[in-house]
């Protein structure tokens, strides 16, 4: 990384560390420590007392009251000029930045650090060591390391920003943390080539082989750097100090994806369940061991808690704690689409709904997971549900992932900047919803072993697609029969209901021949399978027809038998045959089946007749029986009029009778 303080502040005025009032009246030759007590060595005894937690300073009240503008008024609001003991115990940096303190008014020379300035900087502040009561008292000298050596080095820039943890709220009044984290962004976005880079952040014994070369030698303009280089160091902070960071570095313009890269990387390890699939809150240790694993030597991330009380207590902070990572991470995670995958919001997902982090965040981040949801596996869709007495998956979190993906689809698609790039968008935009398909199909055959599942959220969330989607619906298919192998109580009318959601023209033939042995299905739907699988074959077998006589045209003739099987390779001739063999199998089988159907037809039709009759009869009235006697009666006098009208013969008869006869008689 950068190089440290000692490297960058060579040549300074402060850089040595060393820090020296440059007036004392109380000769001294040091601090004496005795238990959680301070004496200073002088010939004079102390007359000041000042207790600061379970720490006893025995010092003289003139080297701190020259200095120190709060203890001056401490003790002339007092009105007891004898006063011998003040009590501190709200003083940040606690005994530590007191001691240094106390020494630099004394005039002892104090070794100021990265680990040491912000504690010490704050001490200053609430004591009051102002210019107006000695010129380049402490304020002015912390201020100027600050300045000059910590926010020039990234090590020292991070050190420091990791002290301010325990020093909320001075350190963020006085600027210490802003000024960090913009040091840290700057940094981290700034052209890595050209810089002199040292190690930090890592023991020697887990850093990769790149970062080693980097540390062990003097690194040339031409070697390249990794671009999460940064990640390992910033992930030591605390989770708003590192939103702080994160923040100034989107500012200066860095790329999102790695932006989301750090993101994923800190959550990783703070959130030790996150990729252990074990997010439980009460596993004691599990934070400080991955963090101390991961970081090495004296850095310690994770969420180190020392806290007196039962294990439950315990597990209650550490599940409060991940709770307000999980909403800050949440609230940092750049809007592009892609900056982070869509399993590691996934199981972000699955973790916020088990620590109940508040609803208004959740929904984002549900919003977050349809944007991408075409790359969601199977695994990480399985998120349990924590309700009580429901299914064991959380079926309508998945619902409402589907609907945000629907949506931005539905966005995407409208939106002008797109309608220029209609063909590829829409190329696109179909091969999103086929993954989300398969990817909900595969869901669907998961949960439908739940006996707590209902047929109606099983169908809703099938039909929640376009017909379009699914350009097969054999995954569909299974989860339908997995359903009816797990709920065998289900009526003929919701077996029905739950096929109804499937195409049976798009399965495939290994579906198909599936489905007609399967006795779980509705006589109905197997008639379907049976008609669509006949139809599906027949266009196969004649568009193979067509495709051989069309290749006749244009390829040169075999000789003979032989010939063409000498020329063809012995496993495809195997694999030919056992086709061949299984395609009359499957002929043979449809036209069983088809005998069987015109059968059923026929008894159909005479069972349809039969009934048709009988209802005639039972619908007859008097009304119809009188009608029907009168046109009976009317066919009657017809047929007798019919009868005695050829007895009469007419005039014109007679004429032929006579011309005829007449006829004759001339022949």
């Amino acid at each position: 990384m950068w190089e440290s303080e000692s490297e960058s502040a060579t040549g300074r005025e402060y850089g040595s560390g060393l820090l020296t009032s440059t007036k004392h009246s109380v000769k001294t030759e040091g601090f004496q420590q005795r238990g959680n007590s301070w004496y200073v060595s002088a010939d004079t005894p102390s007359d000041l007392l000042v207790q600061i937690g379970d720490a006893n300073f025995h010092l003289h009240k003139y080297p701190l009251l020259s200095r120190s503008g709060k203890l001056n008024r401490i003790i002339y609001d007092s009105r007891d000029p004898d006063l011998n003991k003040i009590v501190m115990d709200d003083l940040p940096g606690g005994p530590e930045a007191f001691e240094l303190a106390a020494k630099f008014c004394y005039g002892i020379a104090i070794d100021l650090t990265a680990g040491n300035i912000s504690g010490l900087r704050c001490a200053a502040e609430y004591l009051e060591m102002t210019e107006d009561l000695e010129e380049g008292n402490l304020i002015f000298k912390t201020e100027a390391f600050l300045s000059y050596v910590v926010l020039s080095s990234w090590r020292d820039s991070i050190v420091v920003l990791k002290s301010c943890e325990k020093l909320s709220p001075w350190a963020e009044n006085l600027q210490i943390v802003r000024r960090c984290s913009e040091s840290i962004a700057w940094k981290a976005c700034a052209n890595p080539k050209g810089i002199r880079w040292s190690y930090t952040g890592r023991a020697p014994k887990v850093a990769s082989p790149k970062w080693n070369d980097m540390k062990d030698s003097s690194p040339s303009r031409n070697q390249q750097v990794p671009p999460d280089w940064w990640f390992e160091d910033v992930s030591i902070l605390r989770i708003d100090h590192f939103v702080r960071v994160i923040t100034a570095i989107k500012v200066k313009g860095m790329r999102f994806e790695l932006i989301g890269a750090g993101i994923m990387h800190y959550a990783a390890k703070w959130l030790p369940g996150l990729m252990n699939d074990t997010a439980i809150p009460g596993d004691e240790g599990s934070n400080s061991s991955n963090s101390s694993s991961s970081s090495g030597g004296s850095w310690k991330g994770g969420l180190h808690m020392i806290v007196a009380g039962p294990r439950d207590d315990t597990s209650t902070l550490q599940a409060k704690d991940q709770r307000m990572i999980i909403e800050s991470l949440i609230s940092i995670i750049p809007p592009q689409k892609d900056s982070v995958s869509c399993s590691f919001l996934l199981r972000l997902l699955r973790m916020a709904n088990m620590l109940k982090v508040a609803p208004a965040l959740i929904t984002e981040l549900e919003k977050r997971v349809g944007m991408q949801f075409e790359q969601a596996t199977l695994a990480d869709l399985l998120i349990p549900n924590y309700n009580k007495n429901e299914t064991v998956y959380d079926v309508d979190l998945v619902q409402r992932l589907l609907e945000h993906f629907l949506v931005q689809e539905q966005t995407e698609s409208s939106s002008p900047s797109r309608q220029s790039l209609s063909d590829k968008h829409v190329s696109s935009n179909i091969n999103a919803k086929t993954r989300v398909a398969r990817i909900v199909d595969s869901y669907l055959t998961e949960v439908s072993r739940d006996r707590n599942l209902s047929l109606t959220k099983f169908q809703v969330l099938a039909e929640a697609l376009p017909e379009s989607a699914r350009t097969s619906d054999d995954g569909l298919y299974r989860a339908i029969d997995s359903y009816l192998k797990a709920h065998p109580t289900l009526t003929e009318h919701e077996r029905k209901r739950l096929c109804r959601v499937m195409d049976c023209q798009k399965l495939s033939i290994d579906a198909c021949m599936h489905a007609a042995q399967n006795e779980r299905l509705p006589l109905r739907v197997v008639v379907q399978v049976l008609f669509s699988e006949q139809v599906k074959i027949s266009n196969a077998l004649a568009n193979n027809a067509l495709k051989e006589g069309v290749e006749s045209q244009y390829q040169p003739m075999i000789p003979n038998r032989k010939t063409l099987l000498e020329g063809t390779p012995q496993s495809f001739q195997e694999g030919w045959a056992a086709a061949k063999k299984d395609i009359n199998t499957l002929k043979f089988e449809l036209e069983t089946v088809k005998t069987k159907y015109l059968e059923l037809q026929n008894d159909m039709e005479n069972l349809q007749k039969q009934f048709d009759k009988l209802l005639k009869q039972k619908h007859t009235s008097a009304w119809t029986n009188g009608w029907k006697k009168l046109s009976k009666l009317t066919k009657m006098t017809n047929v007798e009029n019919h009868d005695i009208s050829p007895q009469i013969p007419t005039t014109e008869e007679q004429n032929r009778k006579t011309t005829r006869r007449w006829r004759n008689s001339i022949s």
